[in-house]
């Protein structure tokens, strides 16, 4: 969520009778710098806070013909080709968050929060074809209160929906995708307001983003959760927004944090959350990043442009026009801070 204007977290500086005035926050940490390869028309709603969160569908067959698919959190659900051109568009209101679980040549579910009701949140559910095109499944309920953040999770005996709340409750769900029905499973809690949210697909751990607080991580099965990465005004800046997660091998791989308050991005390696790094999208062929929410990130081919893997981030100062997403090659972020070493 974005609270300021401004493009760094703030702090209040006073200046005797002068009065008070705003500081940025600016981390004493090394900061990596890449550019963005490509990115995505803007949203069709302008001069707001519109675009959010992205989520990507490689194409097996025709890696270059993969699918991103992102939210205008005031008016519905994009999808853009790899060039990022517009293939398809759900106009149905306030969906803030999206997910999807791959279906391999047959595209993708897609899944949303849908904060069109403060008071009950809701679910979106869509088939997601390999040309580009969203089929509305149905809506179910996700929970007391507003929708706000949401991931998924395939496992083998379900489909999981984490329904992230404004309140602070993090609701899990077991999909049925048949009738559509949502079967609430566990209920965890944050005490301020979250909403990044993502699963480490080999053993079920959740991952969510206090804005004002830090990363949470919750085990499988488990309703109690502790703080992996705290806010410090170095590694992460406020608000934490959006989070992202790259496998690598039974148990390694990175976890990547939206550190919205200096437009920059925290990695940290699994499955100890040990610092890794952090990274800033400068302006190159294509503009840079300021104020990100939602991010993703998959390994992996994505066509010639993305040979190695993509990052996908929303940039909310997109200069010229609307919110849009940029796209970045996971392999330059991973040498420009020496990952692999």
């Amino acid at each position: 969520m974005r609270l300021s204007f401004l493009m760094f977290g703030t702090a209040v500086l006073c200046f005797g009778a002068g009065g008070c005035a705003t500081a940025p926050v600016v981390s004493p940490l090394p900061t990596a710098k890449v550019v963005a390869r490509g990115e995505t028309a803007p949203v069709g709603t302008a001069n707001a806070d519109a675009a959010d969160d992205p989520a990507i569908w490689r194409n097996p067959v025709d890696p270059a013909k993969s699918l991103i698919v992102g939210t205008d959190k005031k008016a519905g659900l994009y999808v853009y080709g790899m060039d990022g051109a517009v293939l398809d568009f759900a106009p149905d209101g306030l969906l803030n968050n999206v997910d999807m679980v791959d279906l391999g040549e047959n595209g993708a579910i897609v899944a949303a929060s849908d904060r069109g009701d403060p008071i009950n949140a809701a679910i979106r559910l869509y088939r997601l074809s390999a040309a580009g095109k969203l089929t509305a499944i149905g809506t179910v309920p996700g929970g007391s209160g507003e929708g706000y953040g949401f991931c998924l999770h395939q496992t083998d005996e379900a489909l999981l929906a984490y329904s992230v709340l404004k309140d602070g409750t993090i609701a899990e769900f077991a999909l049925d995708l048949g009738t559509p029905s949502s079967t609430p499973l566990r209920k965890m809690a944050v005490p301020s307001q979250p909403e990044g949210c993502v699963v480490d697909p080999r053993d079920g751990t959740l991952y969510i983003g206090e804005e004002n607080a830090g990363i949470w991580r919750f085990p499988a099965g488990t309703a109690t959760g502790e703080i992996v990465a705290p806010i410090d005004n170095a590694e992460l800046i406020a608000d934490v927004e959006g989070l992202a997660l790259v496998p690598q091998g039974e148990t390694g791989g990175w976890l990547i944090a939206s550190s919205q308050g200096d437009s920059a991005y925290a990695v940290y390696r699994l499955p100890g959350i040990e610092y890794a790094g952090r990274f800033r999208i400068v302006a190159g062929d294509y503009g840079a990043t300021d104020e990100t929410d939602g991010i993703e990130a998959k390994s992996g081919n994505f066509g010639p442009d993305f040979p190695n893997g993509i990052f996908l981030a929303q940039d909310g100062v997109n200069a010229g026009g609307a919110q849009n997403f940029k796209m970045v090659r996971w392999d330059e972020i991973i040498a420009a801070l020496e990952l692999d070493r």
